[in-house]
């Protein structure tokens, strides 16, 4: 089934969560009635987010707080000091009971998903965009269907498109190519962010020493953890005493028979038809409304069923399975912590050919303690490594958008090493030869090579697949159609958004 999308224009003027701004946002949005992954995948690369089957890209020099694609390299992620306190405190509550004294200092902000997508809800919910989704589907397969059987006259530039033609075209996309681009900052303006941070004294001579041991014993560390099949680089083995933890050693350490609480978590697709998701909607509806009133002070009055089901259950992504994806699939998940049999945090999350998408998450205010947005955050980290072993494509974790202007959103540079999308020729350039030039202008273009360009900018718009009156068709076709000059600037909007490879793989429906 190909992506339908419904375009829906620049909304400009509308209220920045961010800001003080009252009218400082603008955005280009589309209303998406079914979408692949793998289109998802290459719009996301392309600076699109989604808030339920509404899918929106800011526009960077116009908007007030320009939002910057963010995604963390998990393979090379190592925690820091602040998210190993984290976890430890994670596991002293599960084995003993402990509650800590105080809130962590060095945690600017207890939730890291992404609030760019909450901010925009509101005025989702004021658009119109009522269609009949059924209808339109049926109306998609029966076109897709009736060219099947018209496929062999020859009319090649007349010709709707198969549905043949849709497939092959769907598994084309390809992530975007990294970047560096380095950049030194002004006299008295700082360290060097393109260098290494300095180390203690003490962290240098415990790594002098380990390397000392390697050179006297230069398999023995190793030998038994890659006889698993595990590539070293990926997970460390067991660390001993002068050898940091890794990750999974620090989120999976074992606990005591008499633990106190038990904690578990699962992964549910975010699908009624699921029975697991289905049984467990009334709780997790229940903690969304407890979080939204009590994090981000909203009205129980909107925090309805409707708008929930809306905002984060309803997703426009097709599930897929393929043999050579992960064993849970492609699509929309939510991924619920349970301790001691009720659900305390749900990570809304996306699973995509090369990445987690964090779309958003919730959780129980009396827990706030445990930094759930920070655990979560670490756990995803964790899954997407996991996912990594079986599919060796998928290996980023998106984390939204950065938001350098507002201090409250900068909290997810801390996940290092992490890459911003630039803006203008989208290739992921390294944050931290970022920081500098986002320090002098809210709005940047990352990619300093100036004759370079947007490699999937719409070069051929004729070639873009229109779906108009029950019909496939080119919009070469679809434009001998039209008199009104204002729908040939929409589409062609619409075309430089989305790129050449989307806009001729995505039907976009014309009414």
């Amino acid at each position: 089934m190909a992506s339908v999308v419904e375009y829906k224009g620049l909304r400009a003027g509308y209220h920045c969560g961010y800001c003080d701004s009252k009218e400082g946002k603008a955005s280009c949005g589309m209303w998406a009635h079914s979408m692949t992954v793998q289109d998802y995948q290459d719009l996301i690369d392309r600076g699109w987010r989604r808030s339920g089957k509404y899918v929106y890209k800011p526009v960077m020099n116009q908007t007030c707080c320009p939002q910057y694609t963010i995604r963390c390299q998990p393979l090379q992620f190592q925690p820091s000091k602040s998210h190993k306190k984290v976890l430890k405190k994670m596991l002293k509550f599960l084995a003993k009971g402990e509650v800590p004294k105080g809130s962590c200092e060095d945690e600017p902000m207890d939730s890291t998903m992404d609030d760019a997508v909450a901010g925009d809800f509101a005025l989702i919910n004021k658009l119109d965009i009522q269609c009949d989704l059924k209808t339109l589907s049926d109306d998609v397969k029966e076109s897709l269907e009736s060219e099947g059987k018209n496929s062999k006259k020859e009319e090649p530039h007349e010709l709707l498109q198969s549905q043949d033609s849709v497939g092959e075209k769907l598994g084309s996309g390809e992530p975007s190519h990294s970047v560096k681009v380095h950049t030194v900052p002004k006299p008295g303006k700082g360290a060097d962010l393109s260098k290494p941070p300095c180390r203690k004294a003490k962290e240098i001579r415990k790594e002098r020493k380990r390397l000392k041991l390697m050179q006297q014993n230069p398999a023995g560390e190793l030998e038994g953890f890659q006889a698993q099949g595990h590539p070293p680089s990926l997970f460390p083995p067991k660390a001993k005493s002068n050898q940091p933890k890794s990750l999974e050693d620090l989120i999976f350490e074992s606990l005591p028979e008499n633990a106190s609480h038990k904690l578990e978590v699962r992964l549910v697709p975010a699908s009624f038809e699921d029975p697991e998701f289905k049984s467990s909607f009334s709780q997790s509806f229940s903690l969304y409304v407890k979080y939204q009133v009590a994090i981000h002070q909203d009205l129980p009055d909107e925090c309805g069923k409707t708008e929930f089901t809306r905002f984060l259950c309803s997703s426009p992504l097709e599930a897929e399975t393929p043999p050579n994806g992960p064993d849970c699939g492609y699509g929309s998940f939510h991924q619920q912590y349970w301790l001691d049999g009720k659900i305390i945090a749900v990570g809304v999350i996306d699973i995509l050919p090369n990445c987690v998408s964090s779309v958003y998450l919730y959780y129980d205010p009396d827990y706030s303690f445990l930094s759930l947005g920070v655990y979560s955050a670490l756990r995803e980290i964790a899954f997407t490594r996991q996912l990594h072993e079986k599919t060796s494509q998928l290996s980023y974790y998106y984390m939204g958008f950065y938001i350098h202007s507002c201090p409250k959103m900068k909290y997810k540079g801390q996940y290092r090493p992490s890459d911003l999308l630039c803006p203008e020729t989208y290739v992921w350039v390294p944050i931290e030869q970022c920081l500098p030039s986002l320090e002098n202008s809210k709005y940047c273009r990352f990619n300093q090579d100036p004759e370079a360009v947007d490699e999937d900018r719409s070069t051929e718009p004729d070639r873009l697949q229109v779906f108009h009156k029950r019909a496939i068709m080119p919009y070469g076709v679809y434009k001998k159609q039209q008199k009104d000059p204002s729908e040939e600037a929409a589409v062609l909007q619409y075309a430089s958004l989305v790129g050449q490879k989307c806009s001729e793989r995505m039907l976009l429906f014309r009414n």
